[in-house]
């Protein structure tokens, strides 16, 4: 289903660009990686090449093993991305479409007849989200599936009509898409998304934590801030809990080659790709987008954290800029980390365009 053009992750030696832009990415992260703010991978590519990948830190401090631009790391709300990206290959397949009403496929939970599929993709369904249950952390410590954490918000009321708004992050919103998935595949979650997603788009790097990985798959252990300096083991939790949400680990290089099947290739019909770049609602299919006052055109984003880990991706059509930030600590500068970056390497850029400019013979 996909022929992807590709996105150049090895190959050719540095150019003196190249390696002029890594110096000074790296000395940009040296003050975040000495006080512990950040752990893990960074890529950057323009016009789908990478430019820059590099690994930082540990993935084991405990172990003392490094953290490699192959490393796999939890992506928290990234991972929604990926879940709507199963849902519209269903979309694309004929299998349901945008408008179908939830109430198909879970009558149990209120407005069920009134919140659509296309509720759900944009996060204005109304539902009530799991994460705000005062036991949440209880949930977290056992074997969940999407049909056990749809059903902790079942007999709870909507927080407003469905499709008129979108108010915070749906988590549940997100486990009851998981849930769609598996009834229409009859696969489970995971193996569902590897059959619609991982497979097709040649991610051959990413899977879904469903509780099932063996500790040799290469996945950073994820810390969290200890004090006022140090670092600890993040709290281990079940990542089934956070299916369809944020339960998708892969690399920054599989990340990048699904941002250039996605804005570049061929990863889902014209139709849902249009509905998934679509600025005229700022949040949706696991994207933020809109107009950039910093870059000054159209930013598609997306950030998260979970227990351990912190994730970014930004992408600038207009440019071509793709920067992927993986961290495997609790930290918000995942998401200063990726926009300063994409800044550093827009004005290196513009800088070579000028001096190229200026030496060029006049008359």
């Amino acid at each position: 289903m996909v022929g992807l053009v590709g996105i150049a992750l090895c190959g050719a030696t540095l150019s003196a660009q190249q390696k002029h832009t890594g110096a000074m990415i790296d000395s940009y992260l040296r003050p975040y990686i000495q006080s512990d703010n950040f752990s893990g991978a960074v890529l950057v590519a323009t016009s789908g090449k990478v430019i820059f990948q590099r690994a930082y830190g540990f993935a084991d401090r405990e172990q003392k093993i490094r953290n490699r631009t192959s490393t796999r790391f939890h992506l928290a709300s990234l991972s929604m991305q990926f879940t709507a990206a199963a849902v519209l290959r269903l979309v694309d397949e004929g299998s349901i479409s945008l408008d179908t009403s939830v109430s198909k496929f879970f009558s149990g939970i209120a407005g069920a007849n009134k919140i659509t599929i296309r509720d759900l993709l944009t996060e204005r369904s109304g539902l009530p989200d799991i994460n705000d249950r005062p036991d949440y952390n209880d949930v977290l410590q056992s074997h969940q599936t999407p049909a056990s954490l749809i059903a902790k918000i079942d007999g709870r009321s909507l927080l407003f009509e469905p499709g008129s708004r979108f108010l915070h992050e749906e988590h549940s919103a997100y486990n009851l898409l998981a849930f769609i998935v598996e009834k229409k595949t009859g696969l489970s979650f995971a193996a569902a998304v590897q059959h619609l997603v991982f497979w097709p788009m040649g991610l051959t790097e990413s899977l879904v934590d469903d509780d099932s990985i063996v500790t040799t798959a290469k996945i950073a252990r994820g810390h969290e801030p200890a004090g006022a300096y140090g670092l600890e083991r993040a709290s281990a939790i079940h990542w089934s809990a956070k299916t369809g949400n944020a339960s998708v680990c892969t690399t920054v290089g599989d990340d990048a080659r699904w941002i250039h099947a996605l804005f570049n290739g061929h990863a889902l019909a014209t139709s849902s790709r249009n509905a998934v770049l679509d600025t005229s609602q700022a949040v949706g299919y696991g994207w933020f987008k809109g107009v950039s006052q910093r870059f000054g055109e159209p930013a598609y984003y997306m950030n998260g954290r979970v227990p351990g880990f912190a994730s970014y991706v930004l992408y600038l059509p207009g440019k071509t800029l793709t920067v992927v930030v993986f961290s495997n600590i609790y930290s918000s500068a995942t998401t200063t980390i990726g926009d300063d970056i994409a800044s550093i390497v827009l004005d290196l850029r513009t800088k070579r365009v000028n001096q190229a400019s200026h030496s060029r013979p006049t008359g």
